[in-house]
């Protein structure tokens, strides 16, 4: 097996997003549990991304596995190592599996939550979104609790148990999704629509897909400014988050005006922008704290 189909896989380059978003929300918990006097304790933080990568690459792989015949039919994932037959379904469930139990096994060490939240994570991606989205666009409601539950998954290692500030960074998460994966769909619909799969809001690049997009990221705006709200963050914090979440709004007010594909693309990298400076924010103010 070729190191470039392992990656392909595993869907490298959003496991690594995934697991980026785990470990400043670990840094947040470590920082704030009162147990540890905010040391963080470096050891549980790469068990943390390595329990975290595995686990995630295992949902990927089995997400793959249950798509196989899908992928077959769409451009973008045709070359994946098993529609092409260079892995078997047999070598991908072995690998699953493994980094299944592996990365469960390491993030149950740190405590009991935060292995259950894993575990939780893989199913309902894997055995729940994935055969929704040939169903109905209700599968991106259903994906994005696992979407969010990295930043919960990182901070209940970090700290302990789940708390007000834990929610707040999975509500952050799981509200910025919606935008995030439509915006995906809108530029990928002639190819999803390939292989049946169903995405947007109403099924199609149309108005009411978009003002679904603009009412949603609308909802960005109170739920990032959460932190501040419950002073868990300073007002930079809040007037930072704030500022994106305004040019995140005028991007999707964009593609509501304009329907192109071109308009998608530039919400699309909002989003890859949007959240790791909100958590980067969030983070260095609590470093702030800590001096």
């Amino acid at each position: 097996m070729k190191l470039s189909d392992f990656s392909k896989l595993i869907k490298t380059r959003l496991t690594f997003l995934v697991v980026f978003s785990a470990s400043i929300s670990f840094l947040i918990g470590g920082m704030a549990n009162p147990k540890t006097h905010g040391v963080i304790n470096w050891k549980n933080w790469v068990i943390l991304i390595v329990g975290g990568f595995l686990v995630t690459a295992a949902a990927n792989c089995f997400n793959e596995i249950i798509e196989k015949d899908y992928d077959k039919l769409m451009k973008r994932t045709m070359d994946r190592p098993i529609p092409t037959g260079r892995m078997t379904t047999g070598q991908a469930l072995v690998l699953g599996l493994f980094m299944a139990i592996a990365g469960t096994y390491l993030l149950g060490s740190l405590n009991l939550t935060t292995g259950l939240l894993s575990v939780f994570s893989i199913i309902l991606y894997a055995f729940a979104y994935t055969p929704l989205k040939r169903k109905s666009p209700i599968a991106v409601f259903v994906g994005a609790i696992p979407g969010a539950l990295p930043p919960l998954i990182g901070y209940v290692a970090g700290y302990g148990t789940i708390d007000q500030v834990a929610l707040i960074l999975f509500g952050i998460q799981f509200v910025w999704q919606f935008t995030h994966f439509w915006a995906i769909a809108w530029v990928l619909d002639d190819d999803y629509k390939l292989a049946g799969f169903r995405l947007l809001p109403t099924g199609n690049r149309d108005f009411t897909s978009a003002l679904i997009v603009f009412v949603i990221t609308i909802f960005l705006i109170p739920v990032s400014w959460l932190p501040t709200y419950y002073h868990f963050g300073g007002y930079y914090v809040g007037v930072v988050s704030l500022i994106c979440s305004l040019v995140f709004l005028y991007q999707a007010f964009t593609l509501l005006r304009t329907r192109t594909i071109k308009s998608a693309k530039q919400l699309m990298y909002g989003s890859f922008l949007y959240l790791p400076i909100v958590q980067l924010m969030f983070l260095f103010d609590f470093i702030g704290k800590a001096k």
